[in-house]
């Protein structure tokens, strides 16, 4: 059931946008700044570990406002946090690839890396309510969206200059964030369409287990 949901997909988009991001710039952080800035491998190894240092918490730090969000507002609150992260992340990978001074270049990574980390982190905030009884394959379908992410990205920085490479991919997040208003969950409240008639699913109780006679 949760491959025929369409915000199962919506999400595994969004999340090919941040985790796929992620792969991608572990990949490709250390070459950019060995070859854009001149830094030995060293230099630049030691650089683009900063961008996965941000991973200790800024993942919880998206789950985290996900969950205010949704306290204040509801899934409403949760589709805006999750469409700000998502801006933001494109907007910072852009202004990233126009940067042309190392201090300021590490700068935006480590700002737009906590962006990225942060939209997983509200993208998975999210899963849990699109079908409680097969959250399970939901939470499958989206996570390899960051797989398939990380795939097509890889070819744009394969085929193009790495500037352009990362206003393509700063683009492409952008226009993903515009897509959180789409998700529409039953018994969840919308942020800009009307709601879905009906009820969440119930998730399904597991069966009591009888204790063994000794």
């Amino acid at each position: 059931e949760g491959a025929y949901n369409v915000n199962t997909w919506i999400l595994f988009v969004q999340y090919a946008c941040c985790f796929g991001v992620e792969l991608t710039m572990n990949n490709a952080a250390a070459l950019y700044f060995k070859e854009e800035f001149d830094q030995t491998t060293e230099e630049a190894a030691a650089i683009a570990s900063l961008f996965g240092w941000m991973n200790l918490f800024a993942r919880g730090l998206g789950g985290y406002f996900s969950d205010v969000g949704n306290a204040k507002m509801g899934m409403k609150g949760r589709l805006i946090v999750q469409t700000v992260c998502l801006f933001l992340e494109g907007f910072l990978v852009i202004v990233f690839a126009q940067s042309t001074e190392l201090w300021l270049a590490i700068l935006l990574m480590v700002i737009f890396s906590l962006f990225v980390q942060a939209a997983e982190g509200s993208s998975y905030g999210i899963v849990p309510y699109v079908n409680p009884p097969v959250t399970g394959s939901i939470a499958g379908i989206v996570g390899a969206g960051g797989n398939t992410g990380a795939v097509c990205f890889g070819m744009c920085f394969r085929e193009l200059d790495y500037k352009d490479a990362f206003i393509i991919m700063g683009f492409c997040i952008i226009g993903t964030s515009v897509m959180s208003p789409l998700i529409r969950i039953p018994g969840c409240n919308t942020w800009l369409l009307p709601a879905v008639a009906g009820s969440a699913p119930e998730v399904l109780e597991a069966p009591e287990v009888e204790e063994e006679e000794a």
